[in-house]
């Protein structure tokens, strides 16, 4: 089975794509049968249950794809059970200091490394048994802390971040940045440019990896010249509108061209 910490070890380009709405028995097999090599789950906004979580993460898993979970909240308890219902990476919102990124470390890791309750046997160890402490280290080597940077905070703080132990990878959140700093939607605005290189520049400094939500594969193809090792091609509302417009205002176009 593919795990995200392993992703995270080099620099080369992983591509993947967001789910938030369809969490069908099929999408592992979808993606996994278009290429994709990690997908990023989302609870915050999608409304998706821990159940609903677990299933999809499942089968992504069966179907070779990679994922990264994003929980309701930075609350131990929510990213305690997304380890539990077997979320590889774990990437919890609003992410805006060092002292954050220690809590969380420590909240999906187990002792000695962390602070995680004890659950062997379950999802996260495909319902496998093993001896307590195989069983802890194991756990504690595949369970990987994606530091989610999407405020203005975060950007200032993002070296003493990307210096935590256990945080595996920076991850831009473009919109809510740009809510943050003042300039909603402004991508090409100096200042938020400006705050994207901090975050680069940090991720490069201590060798993480870094992730971001594309909108096309010209942006895709430069954000990766320009150091994004993860990129995430939109998500499957948006794609499959994306299509079915696109599809739409062709047939449109011929029929009243023939009309």
């Amino acid at each position: 089975m593919p795990v995200f910490r392993e992703l995270t070890r080099s620099k080369s380009l992983k591509l993947g794509t967001y789910i938030g709405e369809f969490a069908t028995p099929g999408i592992g097999k979808i993606l996994g049968a278009a290429g994709c090599d990690f997908a990023f789950v989302d609870m915050e906004h999608s409304g998706f249950s821990f159940e609903t979580a677990r299933s999809a993460i499942g089968h992504l898993h069966d179907s070779g794809v990679a994922t990264v979970l994003r929980p309701p909240s930075q609350a131990s308890h929510h990213l305690a059970r997304a380890c539990d219902i077997g979320a590889q990476g774990i990437i919890p919102p609003m992410l805006s200091t060092a002292e954050q990124a220690r809590n969380c470390v420590s909240s999906i890791n187990y002792p000695p490394k962390g602070s995680r309750g004890c659950a062997l046997g379950i999802a996260h160890d495909d319902f496998r048994q093993a001896p307590v402490f195989d069983a802890l280290r194991l756990a504690n080597g595949k369970t990987s802390f994606v530091a989610l940077i999407e405020t203005e905070e975060g950007v200032q703080n993002s070296d003493e971040i990307a210096s935590v132990e256990g945080v595996d990878c920076l991850w831009i959140g473009h919109l809510d940045l740009s809510l943050s700093l003042g300039i909603p939607g402004q991508f090409e605005n100096q200042r938020f440019l400006d705050a994207v290189g901090v975050v680069m520049d940090s991720a490069t400094r201590h060798g993480k990896s870094i992730g971001r939500l594309v909108g096309s594969t010209d942006e895709g193809e430069r954000l990766f010249r320009d150091g994004c090792d993860f990129i995430c091609y939109l998500g499957d509302v948006w794609l499959f509108q994306r299509a079915l417009r696109e599809a739409f205002e062709e047939i449109r176009s011929r029929s009243s061209d023939k009309g």
